[in-house]
């Protein structure tokens, strides 16, 4: 957020939405209230943009007839082989209400038509180490596990954290030098990496090919043994000598 707001947005924290109006002029005016400080007005806008979420679209479906069980927000339960409560029917996607993705609805209905048509049994989606990117500016790219979550699963003296923050090469010769943000989340002895994480210009490009070493159980030694590609971000990677035990 010090980011975006460096970039010159004005982020408003703890800051509860009462009401929209629209001026004579034409714009838009947002009424809310600031934690600390009461009512506030923003003013002068053209457009307002919401992103409240979204929930599917299944209570005209008739699913219930059809034996095809909901949960309480609607979207249709499914086991880890994406079957129904009906027998034959199948459910892949948002309306499964599980890791919210069109990457993610595509490969699930690819592991399912190989186990229904090609016979592989056991073929099915894993749900875990999803890689995720927030196309914000800058954009900000996940896979595994946060910090917390390593934690709580595995121990707080059982993880080791390295991180790195820099400026991107891109900006040594502009007046603003946005940050790069890394972390990398170790499980011990052998430091396989379970949560790596970053924030900066190329985020969501490097994300992809890192995902595939997360997925793959990659370790920090195995990152360490990879030769950088310099003058690059993602060389960071495969460069942190450094680590915080926690």
């Amino acid at each position: 957020m010090s980011e975006m707001s460096d970039a010159g947005q004005n982020v408003q924290y703890n800051t509860t939405p009462k009401s929209i109006t629209k001026e004579e002029d034409g714009t838009v005016t947002f009424h809310g209230h600031k934690e600390g400080e009461g009512d506030i007005e923003l003013r002068g806008f053209e457009k307002v943009l919401f992103a409240v979420g979204r929930h599917p679209l299944t209570s005209k479906l008739g699913l219930e007839k059809a034996g095809i069980n909901v949960d309480g927000r609607g979207n249709i339960m499914v086991d880890e082989f994406q079957n129904t409560t009906a027998e034959r029917v199948y459910a892949v996607g948002d309306v499964c209400g599980k890791a919210l993705l069109t990457p993610v609805a595509i490969a699930a209905g690819r592991h399912l038509s190989h186990r229904l048509f090609n016979e592989e049994k056991e073929r099915k989606l894993n749900y875990e180490n999803i890689p995720t990117v927030v196309f914000s500016h800058p954009p900000i790219g996940t896979v595994g596990l946060t910090q917390a979550e390593a934690e709580a699963q595995y121990g707080a003296d059982n993880i080791k954290i390295y991180q790195s923050k820099f400026t991107n090469m891109y900006y040594s010769m502009t007046t603003r030098k946005p940050k790069t943000y890394m972390k990398l989340i170790c499980v011990l002895p052998e430091e396989r990496i379970v949560g790596l994480h970053v924030l900066g210009l190329g985020a969501d490009e490097m994300l992809q090919g890192f995902s595939v070493a997360v997925v793959a159980g990659a370790t920090k030694k195995q990152f360490d043994a990879t030769v950088a590609i310099h003058p690059t971000s993602a060389e960071e990677f495969v460069t942190m000598n450094w680590g915080l035990s926690v």
